[in-house]
């Protein structure tokens, strides 16, 4: 069954989530006018938090734990999957975070950096009910398939918010960065860590590592007029905004992890960067030599058969094929080299294996993997939390949407933090990785100025 309510449309969905702010775990799945759809929810029928080796299941009838697989512990409260239907990306389903470190469950990894966020490894909600904006056939609609028991009820009430909703004026004390923005490495322990990372790529441990520093000030207040401002001067495909007990998170992510639509899988991996530029000449020569820039090119295979082997874990066999080698996307900062690698899931074989199989991506991590993340567990002073994991949904019918949760902030404790990072390969100079991580946290950094931040005492 499928309920299904016009709402009229919006080509920014900000008054829609203003609407359903004020309700438990609201949840944009934000296209910034870059996709085709918006995707936004609240009040889920059931949250699901995993810390450590514990998931906690709150819904209606109480809380209670599952100890096993948090994937099983979705699967279990998913139950049994539905049909898909046309021009519905999501009706229903799972929708949250699944944190880098999540990949603890999944694989050895030691126990080193220090983890100053103690955030959960995934946060997710079961959502009994979307809004769905389609920004292509210019509409919107309000949608469930009811499959809770309490969705007619709730649904009652999103439409009459929805109904009186206006431009979102952010209400609340204004998000203040207090104080100067810091990084987790000088540039003299940023150079040691890259030259710890060259010798083990010599030594031939790996072919190549991403390497990533994390920014952080002290800040008070709300970050949701923050997060307005990063989509408005940083739009990205896949961005959101959850506004979540455990933290607000803001993403403006370019980057797509897994999509799975009808049993074909995609994932787009990004390795190469360059600066924009405002003279559009020098803007066009940094274009090009990214696109044909041998490193770049070499760079990006590497993750492109790391991928193509990930996914063959859960595809047909033969089905998986690299559809788009080496095209160059370009974003208000950056520029960025694309690839597309495409495959057709196997019988028997869901998102949810999909995910558990590919993550986290290898675009974040370098090759092989798990050796890769064994180094930048060694390297990196924190753990990464949310940056590098996904962000998205997977839907009762089998659908699932993630992105590669980069150019996010993080706010929580009254610390706003970010991070940007860069696949060190055995040509990399340690001056142009350094310069890419800050021309990729260019557009962070400069958002927290915005709000107060003073100068990032490095670079």
């Amino acid at each position: 069954m499928l309920y299904s309510a016009p709402l009229p449309y919006h080509a920014d969905a900000c008054a829609y989530f203003a609407a359903i702010r004020d309700m438990a775990w609201p949840a944009w799945l934000d296209s910034s006018g870059c996709g085709r759809y918006d995707i936004l929810s609240a009040a889920p029928a059931a949250t699901v938090v995993t810390r450590g080796g514990i998931t906690e299941i709150s819904n209606a009838d109480g809380v209670y734990r599952h100890d096993g697989d948090p994937n099983e512990a979705l699967r279990e409260l998913m139950g049994e999957p539905i049909a898909p239907m046309p021009g519905i990306p999501f009706a229903g389903g799972v929708l949250g975070y699944w944190s880098y470190d999540l990949a603890r469950r999944y694989h050895h990894i030691p126990d080193i950096a220090r983890d100053d966020e103690a955030l959960p490894e995934m946060a997710v909600g079961i959502y009994d009910w979307a809004i769905i904006v389609d920004h292509q056939e210019l509409n919107a609609r309000l949608l469930s398939r009811l499959r809770d028991a309490g969705t007619e009820r709730t649904l009652e009430q999103v439409l009459g918010k929805l109904n009186s909703a206006k431009p979102d004026v952010p209400q609340g004390e204004r998000l203040k960065v207090r104080g100067e923005v810091a990084s987790n490495f000088t540039p003299a322990s940023y150079r040691a860590a890259f030259t710890a990372v060259k010798d083990y790529l010599h030594e031939g441990d790996c072919y190549q590592v991403n390497l990533a520093q994390r920014f952080s000030a002290p800040a008070t207040g709300d970050a949701y007029p923050a997060y307005l401002e990063l989509r408005r001067t940083s739009p990205a495909p896949w961005s959101a905004f959850l506004d979540w007990p455990q933290a607000q998170i803001l993403c403006a992510s370019p980057e797509r992890f897994l999509r799975v639509q009808h049993g074909l899988v995609q994932t787009k991996p990004i390795k190469g960067t360059r600066p924009r530029s405002a003279d559009a000449a020098e803007d066009a020569r940094l274009k090009e030599d990214l696109r044909n820039h041998p490193k770049d090119r070499a760079e990006n295979l590497m993750i492109v058969d790391l991928l193509r082997n990930d996914l063959g874990k859960c595809c047909e066999p033969g089905s998986v094929q690299t559809t788009r080698l080496f095209e160059v996307e370009s974003y208000a900062n950056v520029h960025h080299l694309v690839s597309t690698i495409e495959g057709r899931l196997q019988n028997g074989k869901t998102a949810l294996d999909l995910l558990r199989e590919c993550f986290p991506g290898g675009s974040i991590t370098g090759a092989p993997k798990l050796r890769a993340m064994e180094i930048i567990e060694q390297l990196e002073p924190q753990r990464r939390g949310i940056y590098c994991g996904a962000i998205g949904y997977i839907g009762y019918d089998g659908a699932m949407d993630t992105n590669i949760a980069i150019r996010t902030l993080v706010y929580s404790n009254g610390v706003m933090r970010c991070w940007a990072g860069g696949g060190i390969v055995a040509d990399s100079t340690c001056e142009a990785e350094y310069q890419e991580t800050r021309d990729k946290a260019k557009a962070m950094l400069e958002l927290l100025g915005r709000f107060g931040g003073g100068c990032c005492n490095v670079g």
